[in-house]
């Protein structure tokens, strides 16, 4: 056996500030998760995994893109071999990530959760696979029990605006220690060049009730759909672009897109852009009417591989980072919502760390002194939450910025097992910090810097989301 000789109280801690600032006041914040993707259905009803390949490997295109690179069949990834086959198969491919942040993941995960403290190897994990599993049939090992190990207080998953909410709902009548809400997701009705849009149209005419034929009806279903989440908790909207788009417009030309778009007619780049700037404005001046709180996360060049798109579909591991122009149309959004004041809390994510300076001095544009914060530049996002990327992007906000006002982390996963990503920014936030204090550029103020740490990882967030 391998032991685990790394994941120790000192992991990412270089000298004994970093160690003061983690231990007393980072490690034992709650956890608010502002933005993830998993299943709600699995949260209510608690859901009892049969395997770690269930709740760890499935869905996990970061350990997918690692195996495919190693040489692994997608027979062990995506296909129809058995799941503890596909688990040794990662753990053949574990040793092979070094200096990638999945070794240090799996291996946080394994430890936090499951008291596994070996290296994960092709020798050692039928017997880990076995052991984990034994471990999963647990009550405390639910998918609640999962979540409550990582003092989560609260999460906020992402939904269509088709969704029922049903699995919300449920949640909400209940009372198990954990807040769950939700963040509305309108991508596919602003996609207008996507495929399949008149159809998506079709169900979310039915969803609202409202026969879309015109583009007023689909601001009509979009607002039915906003308040029907509002009325359901819902303070958080997101949208996934590739940039930020906007072109100037008139009513009367949208609604002749949008016409052209319903009979089946193409529709050029031009009027994509109009399209998608129209529909953005109203979503965003909507959101401000109910004080939510929009994230718009940008800059990913998504499906890159077509021959493995048709056959496994979206996000399961071909996309990667873009390198769109983001400044320019991004301030003239935001600045034609200020200039109606109308801008609601915002949050920018880039993929691109290319534009770290980009959006570290776009939020500084827009924060009016009217809220602590309010446009925000969100946390390393994708490629970027490894440690080299939550550093850049933390130096960066700090140089030009105030991370002193930051939100902090959030997962953006799908997985149960993620929440030790907290710790990790944590750790790292800690060591950025505490290295500082001991070169004498920070003073060595320990209560000063220690509540800035703790409220980067957990009260600012909590005085920003209205949950």
């Amino acid at each position: 056996m391998s032991k685990n000789t790394f994941i120790t109280d000192t992991f990412l801690l270089e000298n004994k500030y970093a160690e003061e600032l983690y231990h007393q006041y980072a490690k034992n914040q709650p956890i608010i998760d502002y933005h993830n993707h998993l299943p709600p259905a699995q949260i209510a009803a608690n859901t009892q995994f049969e395997n770690i390949s269930k709740v760890w490997l499935n869905g996990d295109h970061y350990k997918w893109r690692a195996m495919r690179a190693l040489g692994v069949n997608e027979k062990y990834i995506t296909g129809n071999a058995s799941d503890k086959e596909k688990f040794e198969a990662w753990g053949k491919t574990v040793p092979y990530t070094l200096r990638n942040p999945l070794y240090h993941w799996t291996h946080l995960e394994l430890k936090r959760y499951f008291g596994i403290d070996e290296l994960l190897n092709q020798n050692n994990a039928s017997a880990i696979y076995d052991n984990v599993n034994a471990q999963l049939q647990q009550k405390d090992n639910s998918c609640r029990g999962l979540l409550k190990q990582m003092n989560v207080e609260t999460l906020c998953t992402t939904e269509d605006p088709t969704d029922t909410l049903q699995h919300h709902q449920a949640m909400a009548k209940e009372n198990f220690g954990i807040k769950v809400s939700t963040a509305f997701r309108p991508d596919k009705s602003i996609l207008i060049d996507a495929q399949g849009y008149t159809d998506y149209l079709k169900e979310l005419g039915k969803t609202a009730n409202i026969d879309i034929q015109s583009f007023q009806d689909l601001k009509d279903a979009l607002l039915n759909r906003i308040e029907y989440f509002d009325e359901n908790g819902c303070k958080l909207c997101d949208h996934g672009l590739n940039a930020m788009s906007f072109a100037e417009f008139t009513e009367a030309e949208i609604n002749a897109i949008f016409k052209n778009k319903l009979s089946g007619k193409e529709v050029s780049a031009t009027e994509s852009e109009k399209f998608k700037t129209a529909t953005l404005l109203f979503l965003s001046e909507t959101y401000h009417q109910f004080g939510w709180v929009q994230q718009f996360h940008l800059g990913a060049l998504r499906n890159n591989n077509k021959r493995m798109l048709a056959q496994l579909g979206p996000d399961t591991g071909w996309d990667s980072i873009g390198d769109y122009s983001q400044a320019e149309k991004l301030s003239r959004f935001l600045n034609t919502l200020d200039g109606k004041d109308k801008l609601t809390k915002t949050i920018l994510y880039n993929l691109n760390p290319a534009d770290n300076e980009v959006f570290a001095t776009m939020i500084g544009n827009f924060n009016d002194g009217s809220v602590k914060g309010k446009v925000q530049w969100g946390s390393g996002w994708w490629f970027l939450d490894q440690k080299d990327g939550m550093e850049k992007q933390m130096n960066t906000l700090s140089n030009m910025g105030l991370i002193s006002c930051f939100i902090g982390m959030l997962t953006d996963s799908r997985s149960f097992l993620s929440f030790p990503r907290h710790e990790y920014f944590r750790r790292v936030l800690c060591n950025l910090f505490g290295k500082e204090m001991a070169s004498g550029e920070l003073p060595q103020d320990m209560d000063l810097v220690g509540n800035t740490i703790a409220n980067i990882c957990y009260g600012n967030a909590k005085d920003y989301f209205n949950f």
